[in-house]
């Protein structure tokens, strides 16, 4: 999970020393889809559930624990929010995700919990510490205009 850690870490730095300054965070979009703002949002979204998901499987499996993304980006006014404000969360919620993920208890790597919302659905935290990465670098590279 070191990997991980130093990952996350990584693509967090990036993005704010190089790609953040560059994007046009209040960008138009067509009607149900997010800007920029909201985008960054969801991740911050996706690290709050996720790192709340690494530190439970550190001590209980097979636990439920799903969000609603278009919900919570609604209900959170990320559109309106100040950009720096939810950079600077979305720095420090990944700082913590990485720091529970470098000294994550090896013997606990295969607990599981259930992220299915019509389903039931387990993953482990090897897989959902994995999938996380995946989903942060799908969205920043979504903000970046790459994709």
């Amino acid at each position: 999970m070191i990997w991980i850690a130093q990952q996350i870490n990584q693509e967090v730095a990036n993005f704010l020393s190089q790609t953040s300054p560059r994007i046009m965070w209040d960008n138009n979009t067509v009607a149900d889809k997010w800007n920029n703002k909201e985008i960054l949002g969801h991740l911050i979204d996706s690290a709050h559930v996720n790192l709340t998901r690494f530190i439970r499987c550190t001590y209980e499996d097979c636990f439920k624990l799903t969000y609603h993304q278009d919900e919570w980006v609604k209900a959170q006014h990320y559109r309106e929010a100040d950009v720096a404000e939810l950079l600077q969360l979305w720095q420090l919620v990944n700082r913590q995700i990485a720091r529970v993920l470098e000294d994550f208890p090896a013997e606990r790597l295969t607990a599981t919990c259930d992220n299915g919302h019509r389903n039931v659905t387990f993953y482990t935290v090897e897989y959902l510490a994995n999938d996380y990465l995946a989903h942060m670098q799908h969205h920043l590279l979504q903000i970046a205009g790459v994709d």
